[in-house]
């Protein structure tokens, strides 16, 4: 018998009433986020949010490898490239990106609290899942990115949202970089609430079931047994690269066009450390991608968060249709031969037109 894709539970507490728990259950797939998943996911939330004895929402994931390393891209390529019937297979590909987007949305939005915990590896979709919960927690495991320019796609669920309100130009460095934040960079760009150490989560949940939850505000009582172990952590946690290349990556992110950003994150890559590994990846990224995520985040900038995720549904369904993606995840994941063939070598060598047709309707 296959597992169930998602398992729910609800765990009662002292005064009578439940956490509600959502486990991403495919670790074998670093839990990566599939339209099953959401179409389980989804009118659960829905029906916790109208549940009155529901207290909060509490996300995990199984396996200590990965919270949700992405979106099933696997699947997203056979839409891509096995159409069916009549219509474009794409058209499957649109489905999956609305109806995340519409989760991620209804995260962002829910009236209780929703504790993630992100530990292990939290990529793309994972990240659109984790940066809407109102108590997100990081741990010594934790791996979290956007490294969608490396695929031909860009960084998507809602990260014109959450990248634009990072501190100084940190979330454009993330964006074209895909680089890995540990636990620390992800407090100091605003990606995560607490730090707990892995090892203190069956306490944390014991004693959140074990609060009166009728007295105080059901934000408060997470706050103030989160709050208690983090400061159990504070030992173990790591230092913050992105807080301590700051003034770094505001440096090389300075520039008026986006081939001069390119070319100042380039010449770090040559060096040791940090730096020169977060932006070595730079050297096969999509060039498409990078516009993307250039243009993207300068044009949300002042938008609502469903404003943000609108416009990445046109710019995703594009994506779907024009190729690079396909071929990101074929040399990736399908020939695994690292060796994609992009359609523009270099910024450069873009046509503009190629891009603007992206964020057309």
């Amino acid at each position: 018998m296959t597992a169930q894709p998602m398992v729910f539970e609800e765990w009662p507490t002292a005064d009578g009433g439940y956490i509600a728990v959502a486990r991403l259950n495919m670790p074998k797939a670093l839990n990566s986020l599939s339209l099953e998943m959401i179409r389980l996911l989804t009118p659960q939330l829905k029906r916790w949010a109208d549940d009155s004895s529901v207290c909060a929402v509490w996300l995990e994931a199984e396996g200590d490898k990965a919270f949700c390393a992405g979106g099933d891209i696997v699947a997203l390529y056979r839409s891509m490239t096995e159409p069916r019937g009549a219509g474009s297979g794409a058209g499957e590909g649109v489905t999956f990106f609305e109806e995340e987007y519409e989760m991620d949305y209804l995260i962002h939005t829910f009236p209780k609290p929703i504790v993630c915990w992100g530990h292990g590896i939290v990529m793309g979709g994972g990240m659109g899942i984790m940066a809407g919960a109102s108590h997100r927690v990081v741990t010594e495991g934790s791996k979290l990115a956007m490294p969608e320019s490396s695929i031909g796609l860009y960084p998507d669920v809602a990260a014109g949202w959450f990248l634009n309100r990072a501190p100084g130009r940190t979330g454009l460095f993330l964006g074209l970089t895909g680089a890995r934040m540990n636990g620390a960079d992800a407090l100091f760009v605003g990606l995560a609430d607490r730090f707990i150490r892995h090892d203190l989560k069956a306490s944390v949940v014991a004693a959140l079931t074990q609060r009166n939850w009728l007295d105080e505000s059901s934000h408060a009582v997470v706050s103030s047994v989160l709050r208690q172990f983090e400061q159990q952590s504070a030992d173990a946690l790591p230092e913050s690269p992105v807080r301590t290349h700051f003034d770094d990556i505001n440096r090389v992110t300075d520039a008026d066009t986006l081939e001069d950003i390119v070319a100042q994150l380039h010449e770090l890559s040559s060096g040791e450390g940090w730096l020169a590994k977060a932006t070595r990846s730079l050297a096969t990224a999509s060039p498409t991608s990078l516009a993307l995520c250039w243009r993207h985040l300068n044009n949300v900038r002042h938008d609502s968060l469903q404003e943000v995720l609108d416009k990445e549904l046109t710019l995703s369904s594009k994506c779907l249709t024009k190729g690079e993606f396909a071929e990101g995840i074929r040399a990736l994941l399908i020939d695994k031969d690292q060796q994609p063939r992009w359609r523009y070598a270099s910024l450069a060598e873009m046509d503009p037109a190629w891009i603007d047709d992206f964020f057309t309707q």
